[in-house]
């Protein structure tokens, strides 16, 4: 394998915070989720159904974190976090490597959701094309009342 291609300037991004951004969940956004997905239990499309069984509101579908406020605000709704999309990688091709979320608090209607991303680690690895780079990301969910709602784990393979 050839020298690292990981830069001193890239291992100074390793747990460095960044702003993806904010993201609205909306009865609109959770009922076009639910039903995109193929979720048919009612307190993903019916307040009534959410309250009674212990909800603030409408239920955010898994895998519904919000809609971006504007066009410019990321939300952490793409496959590269802000943090990965700044670096300074040789390698022309890029693979989303997997992501998993884990929920912490419910999120229902109504919340505003900010998202900060960081890189974790970097990984280098021989695969059978050639070198390649794992980077290797966090995502933090927060709602309006600073509670951290959810994680995001993932991961991005260049080549």
């Amino acid at each position: 394998m050839p020298d690292s291609i990981v830069s001193a300037e890239m291992r100074d991004l390793i747990g460095r915070e960044v702003d993806e951004g904010v993201a609205e969940v909306t009865t609109s956004g959770c009922r076009l989720f639910a039903r995109a997905v193929g979720h048919t239990d009612p307190i993903f499309y019916d307040d009534d159904s959410a309250r009674a069984r212990g909800y603030r509101a409408l239920v955010a579908p898994p895998g519904y974190l919000g809609t971006p406020v504007s066009p410019q605000n990321r939300g952490g709704m793409v496959p590269v976090p802000a943090p990965i999309a700044q670096l300074r990688i040789p390698y022309r091709r890029q693979l989303d490597g997997g992501t998993a979320y884990e929920y912490l608090e419910p999120v229902v209607a109504g919340d505003v959701v900010t998202s900060r991303s960081k890189i974790t680690r970097f990984e280098e690895r021989l695969g059978s094309i050639g070198p390649m780079l794992i980077t290797y990301h966090e995502t933090a969910y927060t709602r309006q009342d600073g509670t951290v709602v959810a994680r995001m784990y993932g991961n991005v393979i260049h080549y």
